[in-house]
């Protein structure tokens, strides 16, 4: 992907973004051509760590226990969560989707069955679903405030969006994080199956790749 293109159509959201009485995202939106989303092996369902971060702070909360609970504490976690308290979060679905809306999660291996059985048809359906800790808990939990998840929607949405920092971040490292994600996607559903690419802020208009790009090689017509 050209990063003069990623970048131009970035500068150009930015540009237009207006005032806000809030910190903005910057989201990428991947369109695809000729694939058949219906199709199992055609979806998507990945990671990815934006290697410049999400350019906020994202509370994470832990299901740990025990050593694992103290070492969620210490690197961070805003709750560190046991068995107990994840048959209490079962019946109290509000709570449950109030801390889905907000946070990131992570588990250790042990408490993953709990949390895939007594919580799995909430968080899976935000796309929220914890990975299992591997390695150390202050790693997981980094990576957990870097990464974002694409999924696709829908059966026959032939589109994937997704965060790629925020509007106080630089147009540099902007540009890192997208094309770190455009890569990914790219890998797994072939170069032609990639369509028309666009960057927008939460409340701002879609800028599509290129566009500048096009628009100027028109104008020395």
């Amino acid at each position: 992907m050209d990063k003069k293109q990623i970048s131009q159509a970035i500068e150009t959201a930015l540009e237009e973004k207006g005032k806000r009485k809030f910190t903005q995202t910057v989201e990428a939106v991947f369109n695809f051509k000729g694939l058949d989303v219906s199709k199992p092996e055609n979806r998507i369902n990945m990671d990815i760590i934006l290697p410049k971060g999400r350019g906020k702070d994202v509370p994470i909360i832990a299901f740990a226990e025990q050593q694992a609970a103290m070492d969620a504490q210490k690197a961070g976690a805003v709750k560190v969560l046991g068995k107990a308290d994840i048959e209490k979060l079962k019946v109290n679905k509000k709570e449950l989707k109030k801390m889905a809306s907000e946070s990131e999660f992570v588990a250790t291996p042990q408490l993953m069955i709990e949390v895939g059985k007594n919580l799995g048809q909430v968080l899976g359906g935000r796309g929220k679903l914890p990975r299992p800790v591997a390695g150390s808990m202050d790693a997981a939990i980094k990576q957990a405030k870097a990464r974002v998840r694409l999924q696709t929607r829908g059966k026959y949405l032939p589109t994937i969006q997704c965060a790629i920092g925020t509007e106080a971040m630089s147009v540099s490292d902007l540009v890192e994080n997208f094309d770190v994600v455009y890569e990914k996607i790219r890998e797994k559903v072939g170069e032609s199956a990639m369509g028309a690419l666009y960057v927008k802020l939460t409340m701002g208009k879609a800028i599509r790749m290129g566009q500048k790009q096009a628009e100027e090689t028109a104008a020395k017509v």
